[in-house]
């Protein structure tokens, strides 16, 4: 099918006041939040749509765990044409991954539970599956015991959505990435898609794919015309409407969180009648069935009830009728979504002191990271760092005033060692001196929620390295590395 960009028209015209939108990015701005994209739809249109540069439009974001309701999709056209049904038994597709001695709960584990996050587990068990050291990310899941009875608890499992990609695998010898190609990515346009896999080849299913805003805008509108594009039904709407229905309860005791308003086929409940998937570090597919509305946001930010509580309260209540253009007003949000940008070091070059350390070598001490050394040059209004991981180099560039782009490791070792530095894949990564002594540099992973800043405080012969994040899944903050110069 033809890639058809989606319409773009003006607030107004599909009864959203412009107002509203300001209102929202008045609210998340007050609130530092660091968001990287936002597109809002109506009626199959885009309404309003901005990236905060150094990210932009062609870039392919890190989803995270909205890879999940993609996953979840694709089981639905797997079902749609008969290979297979959710109560299907899961040890039934993997016979020789089962331990010796089973547990009679496995025996009631169906593909269900793995949609509903239902399995029977206690406790998340996806961190000894992926660490597992030989590597067999199903036969380790095998391995976790069952607590419960399959069905009668929620517990937020990535590790059931990888088994689903194993399932799929497994029945129709294409990884999920090929499946879902010809049936959901090529139809809608969605031209770049990537996906990471586990160490035997499987697409990661829960976490790993990697595409644009407007993909992701264009995947919600799929689910808010019930599985229809372009006159083509991709996946049955008795699916989307399973799946975006409550199948399980998840509620705490906080009515007020939209993580506890129930969960059904990989997608979680909202209030307002709404449902979205979501990512770590604020990546949405909000879908709002009663406004016929659309929102795909991309972030990097550690808390991720403030962006939905701001759209419901600027943005979901104004949905209405067709309003009158107001040209004047319109233009102030498009000037304002057209020059959103995240903060740029201030890009101070100090000469001297760029004398001071070029050339030089200084070994760390040990560390977590396994940062052995780093080097430096200076020239051209630009530093250069060489920074020793286990004994791998990663160039860094970064400019003064402006950012210098590159590509951090991406295969082989060096992509595990590529993210202890914050990030992989294309970088962004500007400079400034603070002082005669203090050099700041901010790298920006700009195909991924992350940005790391480093401050290297020199002293004689001591460097004292300070990193962090703008978002982890641990802390924010790393303790300060010592370094000491090497004399030749």
């Amino acid at each position: 099918m033809a890639n058809v960009p989606l319409p773009r028209t003006s607030p107004e015209s599909q009864g959203l006041c412009s107002q509203a939108v300001l209102d929202f990015l008045d609210d998340i701005a007050q609130q530092e939040l660091e968001l990287h994209s936002l597109m809002i739809l109506r009626n199959g249109n885009v309404i309003a749509e901005g990236w905060w540069s150094p990210y932009a439009p062609h870039l392919n974001h890190s989803l995270y765990s909205l890879s999940k309701s993609f996953t979840a999709t694709a089981i639905g056209m797997a079902v749609d044409e008969g290979l297979l049904s959710i109560d299907d038994r899961v040890i039934d597709y993997f016979p020789e991954k089962l331990p010796a001695h089973l547990d009679e709960r496995w025996r009631s584990l169906t593909i269900k539970h793995l949609l509903t996050m239902t399995t029977g587990h206690s406790e998340d068990p996806t961190n000894e599956v992926l660490s597992t050291p030989h590597g067999d990310w199903v036969r380790a899941f095998f391995a976790c015991p069952l607590e419960k009875e399959p069905g009668s608890i929620f517990v937020y499992n990535t590790a059931a959505t990888y088994m689903l990609s194993a399932i799929l695998q497994k029945i129709t010898g294409e990884k999920l990435i090929d499946y879902l190609r010809p049936r959901l990515f090529q139809p809608l346009g969605i031209a770049n898609p990537t996906w990471w896999e586990c160490p035997q080849g499987i697409s990661t299913g829960g976490f790993g794919l990697n595409i644009t805003t407007e993909d992701i805008a264009k995947f919600g509108l799929l689910f808010l015309n019930k599985g229809k594009w372009n006159g083509a039904q991709l996946v049955s709407a008795e699916w989307v409407e399973q799946a975006s229905s409550p199948q399980v309860s998840n509620f705490v005791d906080d009515p007020a969180s939209d993580w506890q308003q129930g969960y059904g086929y990989q997608m979680w409940m909202c209030r307002h009648g709404a449902y979205r998937g979501d990512g770590a570090f604020g990546q949405y597919c909000v879908v709002m069935p009663e406004q016929q509305a659309v929102i795909a946001i991309t972030a990097g930010i550690g808390e991720m009830q403030p962006v939905l509580t701001s759209l419901w309260e600027h943005i979901l209540p104004q949905f209405g009728e067709v309003l009158p253009e107001d040209p004047e007003l319109h233009q102030r949000l498009k000037e304002r979504l057209e020059n959103l940008s995240l903060p740029m070091l201030p890009g101070v070059w100090n000469e001297a002191a760029a004398a001071q350390i070029s050339g030089k070598c200084y070994e760390m001490e040990p560390n977590d990271l396994g940062l052995t050394s780093l080097e430096f040059a200076a020239e051209d209004r630009e530093i250069r760092i060489t920074a020793y991981l286990e004994g791998a180099p990663i160039q860094l560039r970064g400019g003064f005033g402006s950012y210098i782009p590159q590509d951090v490791a991406t295969k082989g070792s060096g992509e595990a060692i590529a993210w202890r530095l914050g990030g992989q894949g294309p970088c962004l990564i500007c400079a400034t001196w603070e002082d005669d002594q203090k050099l700041v540099v901010l790298s920006r992973f700009v195909e991924t929620p992350f940005s790391r800043t480093a401050i290297l405080k020199f002293a004689g012969d001591e460097l004292t390295l300070e990193l962090s994040q703008n978002c982890s899944f641990g802390p924010t903050e790393h303790p300060p590395i010592k370094g000491r110069l090497r004399r030749s």
